[in-house]
């Protein structure tokens, strides 16, 4: 009832003070393809929520209508319930005010997003969790990670420094296939840092999600059967760990590894409202292994919370750490599954594991076929992340990745340092009236955007061939930028 009184409040000020709503769209759309859509955002959580709706709310609105509500479906109703009452589920108010930001940037847009609000918004960033407190099966979903650093990585290019490869399985829905995102975060809050999530549209929590330093990833615990409990007032597993990498440092004891992730866990005192595996990664620099690689597993029984370094003996040799969806550790059961068993025998003493061999261990070992959604590696101190999805009906293991340089892609820039992305050719420059653009064919289809130089999406178009002008008459003298589908944005001067 409490939170239900807090969410009031809120809609109270949304109604009262609408000018809030008329702002810049501090975001931009980098890249727009191969089924994932690059979206970097900055400001407040109220102005990144803002500018997430505006630039991707046709995607929101189709995860919202053409999978949420469907897997839900006649119970769409209870699962909404959940949240407005607070009593199973706790979510802090800055994220209650970003889900509203959201569907306030969606309607700026003029997105159709029939009946969304921010209720269902919140349902999603707390899916997993409002599926079991509703008795939902959820044997769909897979997920595992490798971890290497260490000895694991000495001999190899990577000379000791850390490494995680991860799976992300779930049901190849089409939905799902269409509307995969990359989200950046940049905020203003002093206490919090750049961060970034591999999702779906709308997601404003972390299923797998990095910073600078730590990588976070969730799995689901298979083999964990028991009704959940109510009342508990039970944090989303997601908002847990967008906390653990969005805050500057969790713990504030001035290091940024495994332990913030531990401690943002271990707040959580009732546990969670379902079965539970955490991985995540620190630079080889953090210390103690345990700071540098860590699995979680957690439930809402006893043991609640349980923690697990390559100091267990799990059977996987060496500075090497893996986890797919079955306990180990807890209760000490030891219940390996058959992907188990491959990686292990895969990786054989443990020795030698460069950035190459863990993903291809992972990519021969343990994908989840056909529900193999994303793909993806991180390496810290090498400012490296590799992502490949679920494209073209080939699942992510089988398709080429993708390598950002993570160090640009969390800064404030709104270039991407990425190969594959085709550039884009402008003139005149400085423009007076016409604009003359020529982009690459596969960009057809997406949007063109005008950006001012303080972030307000100044004219907007469909791009319907490779060359294409714009009528700058609008624009005052100034400096802007353009941006399509899949280039980096451009820079131009309008001069009169």
């Amino acid at each position: 009832m409490k939170h239900f009184k807090k969410l009031i409040f809120f809609l109270f000020v949304y109604q009262i003070f609408p000018a809030a709503i008329a702002q810049n769209v501090n975001g931009v759309i980098l890249s727009d393809s191969a089924n994932i859509t690059v979206v970097k955002l900055w400001g407040t959580h109220y102005e990144r929520g803002f500018a997430y709706g505006y630039l991707v709310g046709d995607k929101i609105s189709d995860m919202v209508n053409g999978y949420i509500k469907p897997v839900f479906g006649i119970y769409m109703d209870a699962a909404r319930q959940i949240i407005i009452d607070g009593d199973d589920l706790s979510i802090d108010s800055v994220y209650v005010t970003e889900a509203m930001a959201v569907i306030d940037g969606m309607n700026e847009a003029g997105t159709n997003y029939e009946n969304i609000d921010y209720i269902d918004g919140l349902v999603f960033n707390s899916f997993l969790d409002v599926m079991k407190l509703l008795g939902f099966s959820d044997d769909t979903f897979g997920c595992s990670s490798l971890m290497s650093w260490g000895d694991a990585t000495s001999g190899t290019p990577l000379n000791g420094m850390s490494v995680i490869s991860r799976h992300m399985d779930w049901t190849p829905n089409q939905t799902l296939i269409d509307n995969q995102v990359l989200v950046i975060h940049n905020p203003s809050e002093e206490d919090e840092q750049p961060w970034a999530m591999v999702g779906f549209a709308g997601q404003m929590s972390v299923l797998s999600g990095f910073n600078e330093n730590i990588a976070v990833f969730q799995h689901m615990m298979s083999d964990f059967i028991s009704v959940t409990y109510h009342g508990l007032h039970y944090e989303p597993i997601w908002i847990t760990l967008r906390k653990a990498i969005e805050k500057a440092d969790f713990n504030t004891d001035g290091e940024n590894n495994t332990q913030d992730v531990r401690d943002a866990i271990e707040l959580n005192t009732n546990g969670y409202a379902n079965g539970y595996i955490v991985t995540s990664l620190a630079p080889s620099t953090a210390g103690a292994d345990s700071l540098i690689a860590m699995v979680a597993e957690l439930t809402p029984q006893n043991p609640k919370l349980t923690f697990r370094s390559n100091s267990y003996p799990d059977d996987i040799p060496g500075d090497n750490l893996y986890a797919a969806n079955f306990e180990i550790k807890r209760n000490n059961h030891n219940h390996y599954c058959n992907r188990y068993y491959a990686v292990m025998n895969a990786i054989d003493d443990g020795l030698e594991i460069g950035e190459d061999e863990n993903w291809q261990i992972m990519k021969n070992n343990s994908n989840g076929q056909s529900g193999n959604l994303q793909f993806m590696q991180f390496i810290p101190e090498l400012n490296s992340f590799k992502l490949t999805v679920y494209h073209n009906g080939t699942p992510a293991y089988l398709n080429n990745p993708v390598i950002y340089n993570v160090s640009e892609l969390l800064s404030l820039s709104t270039n991407v340092n990425n190969a594959e992305l085709p550039g884009i050719n402008i003139y005149p420059n400085p423009v007076n009236k016409i604009l003359y653009v020529n982009v690459n064919e596969k960009d057809i289809g997406s949007d063109y955007l005008i950006i001012s130089g303080d972030g307000r999406i100044m004219i907007k178009g469909l791009i319907t061939d490779v060359s294409f002008s714009i009528n700058t008459d609008s624009l005052k003298r100034g400096v802007y930028f353009i941006k399509t589908g899949r280039s980096s944005a451009k820079k131009f001067i309008k001069s009169n």
